[in-house]
């Protein structure tokens, strides 16, 4: 029974984690230029409103990187500093 949970074997799981996790910087990269792609229609809409709409779509833009910013951590995390091997 250990010999299933030796240190490769929790090695090769973390990389698979590493690898799930960075997955979730695709929904990010996706919102974020469908939110560019909707400012530049409101701005082409109301170019007198350009200062609010960048404004909140650079933060609306912020918010949402930080989903891929804590995957990209949370795989170096498993890949580097695995907490999980002993």
């Amino acid at each position: 029974m250990n010999e299933i949970f030796n240190e490769n074997f929790v090695k090769g799981c973390s990389a698979i984690g590493a690898g799930l996790a960075l997955i979730a910087g695709l929904g990010p990269g996706i919102g974020q230029g469908y939110a560019a792609g909707k400012g530049t229609e409101a701005v082409g809409r109301n170019p007198g409103a350009r200062g609010q709409i960048m404004g909140t779509m650079l933060l609306g833009q912020a918010v949402a990187e930080t989903t891929g910013l804590y995957s990209f951590a949370i795989a170096i995390i498993l890949c580097f500093a695995n907490p999980l091997v002993k």
